[in-house]
């Protein structure tokens, strides 16, 4: 059962998953800190500021006025957080547009180096093939 485990591990699905994992992690560390950091702001800049995270309304409840969502939470009171939400579709959408562009150019960088392999591959003159030369051999024994 050690060895089927092992032959199962070293295939290299397993191995490519493996690596998409962690570079899957990675990437969205990139991606993340690219959004919070650098579009965020820019979006602030343009919004006055406004930051959503701390809209919320509080359900029943008797009353009492949170600063804040993390504040509300604590207490234990019902929050509707409205603002949490709108920005983490903000968010998906932002991380979704920036993951569209990247692939977009990855796709565009791959698709010119394959035509660049295919121009290489028109420009070397091909051999005669395999029945080519099997046909030439067989005419050459029948002449003799």
């Amino acid at each position: 059962m050690l060895q089927e485990f092992k032959d199962f591990i070293a295939k290299g699905n397993v191995m490519d998953m493996a690596v998409g994992l962690i570079i899957g992690a990675a990437f969205t560390a990139i991606v993340k800190s690219m959004v919070a950091d650098l579009i965020n702001p820019i979006i602030g800049l343009f919004t006055g500021g406004v930051d959503f995270t701390n809209k919320f309304i509080i359900l029943g409840g008797d009353g009492t006025v949170y600063e804040t969502l993390e504040a509300a939470r604590e207490a234990g009171a019902a929050a509707f957080a409205w603002g949490a939400f709108t920005m983490a579709v903000i968010n998906f959408l932002i991380i979704a547009w920036v993951v569209f562009m990247m692939v977009r150019y990855l796709n565009k960088v791959k698709d010119a180096a394959a035509k660049k392999e295919e121009e290489v591959a028109a420009e070397t003159p091909a051999g005669p093939s395999e029945l080519d030369v099997l046909l030439e051999i067989r005419d050459s024994l029948a002449n003799k």
